[in-house]
């Protein structure tokens, strides 16, 4: 809330309306201000866009914040897209095109289809929301790896820091196995509902319910990284 009352903006729009006022005197000059600011702070504050951009800064003071608030409404693909161009970014992006082509295979398979794989959607979304979440502690990850190497090039000056250099090391091997991981698993699971399409009765029974064991199993995988992986902060030099 203090970013959007203190936004350049709309503290611009203040500006000018007092100034014309003190030049002209006119009255109606200063309702009009006022409501033309608090218009500019009502669409600031229902901006997506300007609120992550502002609760990330905050959260770079405070590690109370949950870091899932921040990404509230906004879709993993968009989310993906903010993440740094390299081999993280490609996989998960690689694993979202097949999220959605999995979504449209079940939006126009049969009715049958559709019955038995009514539970999978919302199964689905939490993957690729605890992927990309994994994808951007694994970016913090990094960038504090290479912030210690820098800072503490030589091992002897690095006390403790070696300590918490080889958990983020490892965090990060774990967060690559896993994208990896999760990448062929869902491209198997595709094909998978693929194949529920065009069955029916109990074998399209049988098959959901495979699928359905194999969503979850994702779904426990990720659950239990993505909870491992703290946020990390870079120790005092």
């Amino acid at each position: 809330m203090r970013a959007v009352f203190s936004r350049p903006r709309g503290l611009f729009v203040v500006v000018i309306g007092l100034v014309f006022f003190a030049m002209t005197l006119v009255w109606w000059v200063i309702p009009l201000t006022l409501a033309t600011y608090a218009a500019l702070v009502f669409l600031a504050a229902r901006d997506p866009l300007f609120r992550n951009k502002a609760l990330e800064g905050w959260n770079s003071q405070s590690s109370t914040q949950p870091e899932s608030s921040r990404d509230q409404g906004i879709s993993p693909e968009r989310r993906a897209r903010w993440l740094p161009r390299g081999e993280t970014r490609r996989k998960v992006e690689a694993t979202l095109e097949i999220y959605q082509l999995t979504l449209v295979a079940i939006e126009e398979s049969g009715d049958v289809a559709q019955a038995v794989l009514d539970d999978t959607i919302p199964k689905l979304r939490r993957i690729a929301e605890r992927l990309v979440d994994i994808a951007e502690k694994r970016e913090k990850a990094a960038g504090v790896v290479r912030e210690l190497d820098t800072l503490y090039g030589d091992p002897r000056q690095r006390g403790g820091g070696d300590v918490v250099l080889s958990k983020l090391k490892e965090e990060i091997h774990a967060a690559d196995a896993e994208t990896s991981h999760i990448l062929k698993k869902l491209s198997t699971f595709h094909i998978g509902v693929v194949r529920v399409s065009v069955e029916s009765g109990g074998k399209a029974r049988d098959s959901a319910a495979d699928l359905t064991t194999d969503l979850d199993e994702m779904n426990l995988r990720l659950e239990a990284l993505r909870s491992t992986m703290s946020p990390p902060k870079t120790p005092d030099r």
